[in-house]
């Protein structure tokens, strides 16, 4: 019954993520990028300015400064996407793959400009005092009641897309492989990790905030740093690696069969998973963001997909063809990260960096994913009442832990997809709304 199961979800997670969807968020984040004029890119540095306080104002509405608000979106982002993502998508569409996320990135950068942007512009408050934000709150109050359906259909998506499958199981075997136990311990690392996830979600986004503010930047530069010290020692094969990367894009040679559209769709759908641009997780994020000025956030969430892929995402591509283990190893996932930073880094310190990083990556990743699922509960029944998506998120956890692979990453594949369906639809129809605000706010800004 489970075999037919994984084989149903499997099926699924292929045709829903087919050309039709692809369309709407690669054509879709096109059409935002162009419609913006290019926003996104030339008011990069402003938008620096405002991450970094500038623009701060403690006594607008809203739980998180525009600093905790990235870092935990980020701390979404930047995960097991980037980590074994990266190497998924290796494996199933060779390093043309890579080439495709940094598409997804570029076009990225603008979908999160209007989504987050609008996902301050039609939040709401909840008579305690909380934030209540995301692509539900986005369709019923931009788009009016009539729209109700599709903004259930999303939350529904996103009961099962923010569960945290893939970042649990990929945790679990990363430490079944570098402390060589047996596949029946999973079961008590998941019971370790539901418990330390369960002492900081239970606090509520503030306390995940708190936490992300001071993991994130950490993380990034630690990985950084590692990665870039093994490119250091295989510097001569960097600019065959690019190379590579740009002729296979449109070839698809080391794509299964060959096939160019197959290459594309594994390309898009990664760099989904990695920065979720246009899935409607990050505006419910986004969403709770100390400010008055719905533009200032949307400036900030479109940091988030030129960190979380231009630079993470691609140096552990690089990392990974670097060594060649992607053409020897019958590994997937996490398994081939680890065989290619140890293939060069001596003494197996590249087992215990990775790991390391994984359980800053995971647990960040895991803190952050909570709030979304409390805030799609919340719109399907009542905001008091999302809270007990934690209880649901936690248990999760331990059967996450012994999934294979194959099941975690085409179950939330397959969220993810229904997800997008409506964030994009209401991003677009909306998208007139933002260019109006955008309009306003900086011919203010310029007083």
């Amino acid at each position: 019954m489970f075999k037919t199961l994984e084989n149903y979800i499997a099926a699924f997670s292929s045709w829903i993520w087919d050309w039709p969807l692809l369309i709407l968020l690669i054509g879709g984040g096109f059409f935002f990028l162009l419609y913006s004029r290019c926003i996104p890119f030339l008011y990069f540095w402003h938008a620096i300015g405002i991450l970094r306080g500038k623009y701060d104002d403690t006594d607008t509405s809203g739980e998180l400064s525009h600093f905790q608000a990235l870092s935990s979106a980020i701390a979404a982002t930047v995960g097991m996407g980037n980590i074994s993502g990266v190497a998924v998508a290796l494996v199933a569409g060779g390093p043309g793959a890579i080439f495709w996320m940094w598409v997804s990135a570029l076009i990225g950068m603008a979908t999160k400009f209007y989504t987050c942007t609008l996902s301050v512009m039609y939040r709401s408050t909840h008579d305690e005092g909380s934030t209540l934000s995301g692509p539900m709150y986005v369709i019923t109050k931009g788009l009016g009641k009539k729209w109700k359906p599709l903004a259930v259909f999303f939350a529904l998506a996103g009961l099962v897309g923010t569960l945290p499958v893939f970042t649990a199981n990929q945790l679990t075997q990363t430490l079944v492989d570098v402390m060589h136990w047996e596949d029946s311990d999973k079961i008590y690392i998941g019971i370790v990790l539901t418990f330390i996830t369960s002492i900081v979600i239970l606090g509520g986004i503030k306390r995940i905030g708190w936490v992300a503010s001071r993991l994130v930047p950490s993380m990034v530069a630690l990985y950084f740093i590692t990665v870039c010290v093994i490119l250091v020692l295989q510097f001569d094969k960097i600019p065959g690696l690019f190379s590579l990367i740009f002729s296979d894009a449109f070839s698809g040679q080391a794509a299964a069969g060959g096939a160019l559209g197959y290459l594309i769709k594994t390309g898009v759908k990664r760099g989904a998973f990695s920065n979720e641009a246009g899935i409607g997780t990050a505006p419910m994020m986004h969403g709770t963001a100390k400010t008055n000025e719905p533009v200032r956030e949307g400036l900030v969430a479109m940091i988030g997909p030129a960190i979380d892929t231009l630079l993470v995402c691609t140096l552990t591509a690089l990392a990974i063809l670097s060594t060649g283990v992607w053409q020897q190893s019958s590994g997937n996932g996490i398994s081939l990260t680890l065989e290619a930073f140890n293939a060069v880094l001596p003494y197996n310190i590249g087992s215990v960096i990775v790991v390391i990083m994984v359980l800053v990556f995971a647990f960040s990743t895991l803190f952050s994913y909570s709030h979304y699922g409390v805030m799609c509960l919340g719109f399907l029944t009542k905001p008091a009442y999302g809270k007990y998506y934690n209880y649901l998120y936690i248990l999760s956890i331990i059967v996450a832990a012994v999934l294979k692979i194959d099941v975690a990453i085409n179950l939330i594949d397959s969220a993810f997809a229904l997800m997008a369906i409506p964030t994009m639809i209401s991003g677009l129809l909306l998208a007139p709304k933002v260019n109006r605000n955008t309009k306003k706010y900086f011919s203010h800004l310029k007083k």
